[in-house]
């Protein structure tokens, strides 16, 4: 999706795509239950904002939370005791945002009881997609996975 600048507004937009999504599934043939947000560097705060706070906390109305929230490579520290199931992966290497951040985060979600999972790879810094070639090779198929475990 495409997204407006500024937290806000970007977790806005992002609400407005999961209520276009519950509204249309039946045309879109998706299935919502247990739905999970993925998001790299900004897009993963946002999706976390969206599993912390939820689609009216945006602007839209009140709809489930995700079944679980895939990050990977952000600084973001925010959590409440509500988030969702949460899967990250980061590069040791990473220049932009601390992969601590990201650590400190998920220890204290799973002192909350949250499910969580962390990857840290090797020789990788901000940016490494979808981990073709290198030591995130596979963290798709770990982070599928980890939702399956959570919604089905």
């Amino acid at each position: 999706m495409i997204y407006r600048p500024g937290a806000q507004t970007a977790c806005e937009d992002l609400a407005r795509a999961i209520s276009f999504i519950f509204e249309h599934d039946g045309e879109l043939e998706v299935n919502i239950d247990g739905y999970s947000l993925w998001g790299g560097s900004a897009g993963a705060r946002m999706a976390a904002w969206l599993g912390s706070y939820g689609t009216a906390a945006f602007g839209e109305v009140e709809l489930p939370r995700p079944g679980a929230v895939i990050m990977q490579y952000t600084g973001h520290s925010d959590y409440t005791e509500n988030d969702p199931p949460t899967y990250v992966c980061v590069g040791e290497n990473e220049g932009i945002a601390s992969w601590r951040t990201m650590e400190n985060r998920l220890n204290h979600l799973s002192a909350k009881g949250i499910d969580t999972e962390f990857h840290k790879y090797p020789n990788l810094g901000h940016g490494f997609g979808l981990g073709t070639g290198t030591a995130a090779e596979g963290w798709i198929n770990d982070a599928v996975a980890f939702w399956e475990k959570q919604s089905f």
